[in-house]
């Protein structure tokens, strides 16, 4: 699994991110083809050889953490695991009041990342 600086080197991993990509549309488009709407949808899935790369914020342990997740209609795999500064780890667990869970990337921890990557 990629580290935080491993990552930031791979530009061809960085420009394949999906930035607006989230666990719940993931989970749609990949898992639950039948609840697509083929007309509107910007991510039709046809095969296994379609696949997304986002990131998602995972609450579960005591310590927040980001994935770099990659997904297919098979699987999801973990590419990199890192964690967030500490100024942007509580500011985080403070707005989600330290609920358990996978959160999708947005606002300031999607800002710093987005910085962090080059992508702004």
């Amino acid at each position: 699994m990629l580290q935080f600086k491993d990552l930031k080197k791979d530009r061809n991993l960085i420009n394949e991110i999906d930035w607006e990509m989230t666990p719940e549309e993931a989970v749609r488009l990949y898992l639950e083809w039948g609840n697509n709407s083929w007309t509107g949808n910007k991510y039709p899935v046809r095969s296994k050889n379609d696949v997304s790369h986002y990131f998602v914020v995972n609450t579960w342990k005591e310590t927040p953490k980001i994935f770099l997740i990659k997904r297919n209609s098979e699987e999801a795999e973990e590419l990199a695991e890192f964690e967030m500064p500490e100024d942007i780890k509580k500011k985080f667990l403070g707005s989600n009041g330290r609920l358990k869970g996978v959160y999708s990337l947005e606002g300031y921890v999607k800002k710093w990342l987005q910085k962090e990557l080059g992508r702004i």
